[in-house]
């Protein structure tokens, strides 16, 4: 198989001999390719077959141990100028990047098979969706694309038609972590990844192209690729309206993105579209809508149960391909808090020894393709996307941020997006625990300045005056014991309820500094065990407290200089000046009853 597209048969040729294959394989995208695949892994090793009873066509993988999570402090964006990457990434420049990852991929496919991965992120049919190719000499690689892709040979006659694509070269190298890197060209739509078979690193089309490429994309061609899952909300009267939230990489964006309504909100309905990315357009009434570029969820496995998120649990019991769990005596994934089972094999493939670490690793992930969700959305196929009524912005915070809060206008949304701090997880390597700035949840994955990225936000505001309310959420919350003050979980749908009744000025809030809190009575708490006081401490601000918040962003935003947005400066200072004359006045919260 070859292509009728000379650019990209050129680009083919180009790397066969910089990489010296021992053979080429163009990627159908066919559930019988698919099969040979995980039949030639099985084979060799690099995946291992699961209990076949209980969990049929699912397959273990484990990673390199060097090699099992993002790695940031690799990952690099090359421009010419280094202001346009921004202080909020690495930066190399692109003569430099270029030279220093070829000398890598020189020869690093001897003896292997070279893959072209063609694939479409979003609806094969849609005017909002952008192509790619990956070539890979990875079939953990490729079996992952397929499900969380839409690749193969559809996807290769669309970029035939439009004749362009993001280009995308893998290799698996040695897994050197002395040779890692993971480059990204905006001004080229061209990723460069070598060294990792890792997720994050080695699937470019999710975070490299969807993300931090696409993101560049967007703001020259005025739309938002954001870490955004997207969720459609139906009431019991059969009306669905839809919001798309940012929160960081292990805060619960999973298991919101697939809530399961609670016995107390009877009638409700949750709808899965999207999970970790949305892709987002102004459509020609300046509605904004979106799309899911993605297919399938990548996502990490320990803490999935039962009872925190059922529609994960039971979609991962078949057709699923698990990377660096442990094993039970009877062949069955395990992983911490699986609540089922007991660890025999640890996901070193060792046995398993509670003083050697944990049985699972805690970045351990499953693939799978999103049709296996319960709660799947089939508008996440729908080419127009659909309309997003809420943004919602969100984090890990013990303490300091409500439970939720409305932003009062487009540009304090940004601010508040701009804002976002949360705890560090185990889905990137590092310190965990550490509170950090994670701007829009974006701050491994904006392809550009965040100066300029602000920027582009905000224009959203001169081109259209129907743009979504835009809100903050913080689950949380906990009290001087360390314990939750709010649920969570499916009672997350209560909060999100109270999003939309504002959007519908259907509820009512109390005026703060920060923003709009809910008003006495206006959230639903009815049947809810919340301890004394939790509710006040929920819905309430502490001017000094939050001023202290307000001086460490104002250091964060610091340090883009000259190109922070002057309207950006100005809401900081707006929302500064209000928390001053809170700490020191006595004057009452104002009630909002209408929007």
């Amino acid at each position: 198989m070859t292509t009728r597209l000379d650019s990209l048969q050129q680009w083919i040729d180009d790397v066969a001999a910089l990489t010296q294959p021992e053979r080429i394989h163009w990627c159908t995208g066919t559930d019988e390719e698919y099969r040979l695949l995980i039949d030639a892994m099985l084979a060799d090793g690099t995946l291992h077959a699961l209990n076949p009873e209980t969990y049929p066509n699912c397959y273990l993988h484990r990673s390199d141990p060097s090699d099992v999570a993002r790695v940031e402090h690799l990952t690099y964006v090359c421009t010419d100028d280094p202001d346009d990457a921004g202080p909020n990434n690495n930066w190399l420049a692109p003569a430099e990047a270029h030279a220093r990852i070829d000398a890598l991929f020189e020869g690093a496919m001897r003896g292997r098979t070279l893959y072209v991965i063609p694939y479409c992120m979003g609806p094969l049919a849609s005017p909002y969706s952008r192509c790619g190719v990956e070539i890979t000499d990875s079939p953990y690689v490729v079996a992952n694309m397929k499900l969380m892709t839409r690749m193969g040979t559809a996807a290769l006659r669309r970029i035939e038609r439009e004749g362009r694509f993001v280009r995308g070269l893998h290799s698996t190298g040695d897994l050197d972590p002395d040779k890692r890197l993971i480059l990204h060209f905006p001004g080229e739509s061209t990723i460069k990844s070598f060294g990792s078979g890792y997720g994050g690193n080695a699937l470019l089309g999710k975070k490299c192209h969807a993300l931090r490429i696409a993101s560049n994309q967007g703001r020259h061609e005025g739309w938002l690729a954001e870490h955004m899952l997207i969720v459609g909300i139906e009431s019991p009267d059969g009306e669905t309206r839809y919001i798309a939230c940012a929160l960081p990489s292990a805060c619960g964006k999973t298991n919101l993105a697939m809530l399961i309504p609670p016995a107390s909100q009877k009638g409700w309905k949750v709808w899965t579209l999207g999970d970790d990315i949305a892709w987002m357009h102004l459509d020609d009434d300046g509605r904004l809508r979106a799309i899911n570029p993605e297919s399938g969820y990548f996502g990490v496995v320990p803490g999935t149960n039962a009872k925190t998120n059922r529609n994960a649990y039971d979609m991962i019991r078949h057709d699923t391909i698990f990377t660096n769990v442990a094993l039970t005596a009877d062949n069955e994934p395990w992983w911490e808090d699986r609540r089922e089972g007991e660890p025999a094999i640890d996901w070193l493939g060792r046995p398993y020894d509670p003083d050697q670490g944990p049985a699972a690793h805690p970045n351990s992930r499953f693939t799978v393709a999103a049709s296996n969700n319960p709660g799947y959305s089939t508008l996440a196929e729908a080419p127009e996307g659909v309309p997003i009524s809420a943004i919602v912005f969100g984090g890990r915070r013990k303490d300091l941020a409500p439970l939720v809060y409305e932003a009062r206008d487009w540009r304090h949304g940004v601010l508040v997006g701009a804002s976002v701090a949360s705890e560090t997880t185990a889905a990137s390597t590092g310190d965990v625990g550490v509170v950090r700035r994670d701007p829009m949840a974006m701050q491994p994955f904006c392809g550009y300045n965040f100066a300029d990225y602000w920027a582009h936000w905000l224009s959203f505001a001169d081109r259209s005056a129907t743009l979504p309310k835009i809100f903050h959420v913080n689950w949380f919350r906990r009290d001087e014991d360390g314990r939750f003050l709010w649920p969570g979980f499916g009672e997350n749908l209560r909060v999100l309820r109270w999003i939309l009744d504002r959007c519908d000025e259907r509820a009512a809030a109390i005026d703060s500094p920060i923003g709009r809190l809910p008003a006495p009575g206006s959230l639903d708490t009815q049947g809810l065990e919340l301890d004394d006081g939790a509710l006040d401490a929920l819905t309430s601000v502490q001017p000094a407290a939050w001023l202290a918040e307000m001086s460490e962003v104002a250091k964060y935003l610091a340090q883009y200089g000259s190109r922070l947005p002057d309207a950006l400066r100005a809401e900081l200072a707006r929302v500064t000046r209000e928390l001053d004359i809170a700490a020191t006045s006595a004057t009452p919260r104002r009630q909002v009853s209408a929007l």
